[in-house]
């Protein structure tokens, strides 16, 4: 019982506070440090290259560009969901870039739900649970986090909700 009571609060201590405290390995090499990124909205996503909603990266890619004075959008690959997204972070680049045009930051392939969960999706799904959003948070691949400008989630979207659409962008005029 003591040990679970330790372990439970060791826990506790070491989960993130906010999402400034971030970092990922890019896609191509360098680190992705979300504390850079204060002051400007953050539109946090799960991507696959072989998804029926693969061709969002075309919008996302879009959002980015117009409005990348206020928001920094972050792709994260991820192969949770049918296997969608099975190639090398060297494949997933090359695609992005050839079909799509990407240069919003990609981080490397992680995985965003489960036992082995990239932390910052953990701590995401927590914040999102705490804001009254059921579960499972993530449901399938380009399921969208957007943070304001202070490090705080603001919303959760679903796949299907397209990156141009008024539902996101009314928070971004």
């Amino acid at each position: 019982m003591k040990t679970l009571l330790l372990a439970t609060l060791f826990s506790f201590l070491m989960t993130a506070s906010s999402i400034y405290e971030f970092k990922a390995p890019g896609l191509t090499g360098g680190t992705i440090d979300f504390s850079q990124f204060k002051g400007k909205k953050i539109l946090i996503v799960n991507t696959a290259s072989q998804c029926g909603y693969t061709p969002q990266y075309e919008e996302l890619e879009k959002l980015y560009q117009q409005y990348k004075n206020k928001l920094v959008i972050v792709g994260f690959p991820a192969n949770n969901f049918g296997g969608q997204e099975p190639g090398s972070n060297e494949e997933i680049g090359a695609f992005c870039k050839k079909n799509y045009g990407v240069t919003f930051p990609m981080a490397e392939k992680v995985s965003v739900i489960g036992d082995d969960a990239d932390p910052l999706f953990k701590y995401l799904a927590a914040e999102a649970k705490k804001a009254g959003t059921p579960d499972p948070v993530i449901k399938w691949n380009f399921t969208k986090f957007l943070v304001d400008e202070n490090g705080k989630l603001i919303k959760v979207f679903p796949s299907k909700v397209k990156p141009m659409s008024d539902e996101i962008t009314a928070y971004l005029n």
